[in-house]
């Protein structure tokens, strides 16, 4: 969690929403990505989307089930999808998103019975230091 808090500060740096993301493949650092949809012009440039692009195209595989995915923030719709498609095995997360989260919050997607995957969830890892950078990125803007 320690890379994933590191890239989230390093986006808050570059006036990107502070999420990071890193994706180990057999205890192996593959992928490490923070939020970029700004600086890439890509709505779709979250985190952990980014993560699982670079270790699918690394590992040459769709389906990264023997992988982790650490991230600071509670994954959104989007980035839940694309860890059930490619059916990632573990996913560990730091603060929850009331409002834009969709693990424990909105439509709790792995609770749904139409889901595909349904990877292992921890959530609260290095809650404190990701809401931190969270909550001060927003104040700054405000």
């Amino acid at each position: 969690m320690r890379r994933a808090l590191d890239a989230a500060a390093a986006a808050a740096a570059a006036g990107e929403v502070p999420v990071g993301a890193v994706l180990l493949w057999r205890g192996e650092v593959i992928a490490e990505a923070a939020n970029a949809p700004r600086a890439l012009c890509d709505p779709t440039a979250h985190a952990e989307m980014r993560v699982i692009r670079e270790a699918a195209a690394r590992l040459g595989r769709e389906r990264l089930e023997e992988a982790d995915l650490w991230v600071t923030l509670e994954p959104c719709a989007m980035c839940a999808g694309a860890i059930a498609h490619a059916r990632i095995g573990r996913l560990y997360y730091g603060a929850s998103d009331p409002k834009g989260g969709a693990i424990e919050h909105g439509p709790r997607l792995f609770s749904q019975p139409t889901v595909h995957h349904r990877p292992e969830v921890y959530g609260g890892i290095g809650e404190a230091e990701a809401a931190a950078l969270l909550r001060a990125f927003f104040r700054d803007r405000r």
